[in-house]
């Protein structure tokens, strides 16, 4: 009975049994859709095969050596011809639309990008399955790579951020060569969401560097919160403070504790760093300013048997180090802006990305090609920050003390009057 059942349906297909056939098979389909495709619209302007119309101007007129793009570039194919009659007599040859689409570069240049972002070198593209990339030089990659690259900085660096609500600024710079640093900025928004603002390449984290950052974000319509502070996450750097300050002045300060930590360290002897680890840690678990207090103080007492230089930097950081617990919010948003450790994350992906540059061209806009792609690919993972659901409980916290600060410094004026 099944044999009977199977005998008037059409062929079976047979499908591949393994990865290479299946990709030949695919690329068999997609050749055979094309020319399905191009039959199609020659049949609508030229009518079938050898039945052309008597009042059609068209007529077929063979067929040339060409190509159409696809995601592994240039695929070798015969391109139908087409004449179009004139009112002279003469004749000219049109091309077909969907022809013109079969050319377009734009799948294959996504590809292309895709592989370059997912860590293959321009050198490597032509040899990546060398008889689906026919045609791909890696000069052609590379000018690709440098064109698209571009179009990512500017997509990155005019960004309209006018509907960002900004509740935390991170500020951070990452190493590139001794010539080159280049500072980013890490906005998180009142639901959590992380992105980047934007970065800016020099010679060092200066504050010419940090100002020009922080006003480009401000001339992209990044605005600080009214009526409270913008809470902002720093290394401890005295440039991007001062640049910050000047840009957006009404900021709340909290200094890295992972920073300061390292930092004091390189006072400490090893064997002193696992109890340091200890203080360090009870400090970012501690609940309310009471407890902060008391633990720094205890921190404070431990440096100043060990290192004065220590004692020194310690105090340094004066209440920068404890402004978020001082605002007196659950420790659940410790973990998260206690530290720029949100940023440096992006760094180390980052330097997976850019680790493939063998020398940097400090006189191009080489850096800023590779930062642009960098930080969009690796912002493409982006979560939401650990205790994101208490930021409306930091919200209020900042709308508070902005408004506390502002009586008390309306009421010193008075009196000095």
């Amino acid at each position: 009975m099944n044999k009977n059942r199977n005998e008037g349906t059409e062929e079976q297909v047979q499908f591949p049994e393994n990865a290479e056939a299946f990709r030949a098979y695919i690329h068999q389909r997609t050749r055979q859709a094309l020319v399905e495709v191009f039959e199609a619209e020659l049949n609508a302007l030229c009518g079938k095969r050898y039945e052309r119309g008597e009042d059609s101007a068209y007529q077929r007129s063979g067929s040339a050596p060409s190509y159409v793009m696809t995601e592994c570039g240039r695929e070798p194919m015969q391109r139908p011809r087409v004449r179009k009659a004139k009112a002279d007599g003469s004749s000219e040859e049109v091309a077909l639309s969907s022809w013109k689409l079969a050319q377009s570069r734009d799948e294959w240049e996504d590809a292309t990008m895709r592989a370059i972002l997912c860590g293959v070198s321009t050198r490597e593209m032509p040899r990546l399955r060398a008889s689906e990339f026919d045609g791909q030089s890696k000069s052609e990659v590379s000018r690709l790579w440098k064109r698209k690259s571009a179009e990512l900085v500017e997509q990155m660096q005019q960004a309209d951020l006018s509907d960002f609500e900004l509740v935390v600024l991170m500020l951070d710079a990452v190493v590139l060569s001794a010539g080159l640093v280049a500072t980013v900025a890490l906005g998180i928004n009142a639901q959590g969401e992380k992105r980047v603002l934007g970065f800016q390449v020099g010679s060092s984290e200066n504050k010419e560097v940090c100002r020009d950052l922080l006003s480009n974000l401000n001339r992209r319509g990044l605005s600080a919160p009214a009526g409270r502070y913008l809470f902002a996450v720093l290394d401890g750097s005295e440039a991007l403070k001062q640049a910050l300050l000047e840009v957006y002045p009404d900021t709340l300060i909290q200094r890295c504790l992972v920073h300061k930590e390292r930092n004091l360290q390189g006072y400490l002897s090893k064997r002193h760093w696992g109890e340091l680890a200890a203080l360090f840690q009870r400090l970012r678990k501690c609940q309310g300013k009471d407890q902060a207090e008391e633990v720094a103080a205890e921190i404070e007492d431990f440096l100043s048997n060990k290192n004065t230089g220590a004692k020194a930097s310690w105090a340094e950081g004066g209440e920068e180090l404890l402004a978020l617990p001082r605002l007196d919010v659950t420790n659940a948003l410790h973990r998260s802006l206690l530290s720029t450790n949100c940023i440096e994350n992006i760094f180390k992906n980052l330097r997976q990305h850019i680790g493939k540059v063998c020398r940097w061209r400090e006189s191009t806009d080489q850096a800023d090609r590779w930062m642009a792609s960098g930080l969009i690919l690796a912002s493409k993972g982006f979560n939401r920050i650990v205790g994101h659901k208490h930021l409306p409980e930091l919200i209020a916290a900042l709308e508070r003390k902005f408004k506390n600060d502002k009586r008390e410094k309306n009421k010193s004026h008075e009196n000095a009057a």
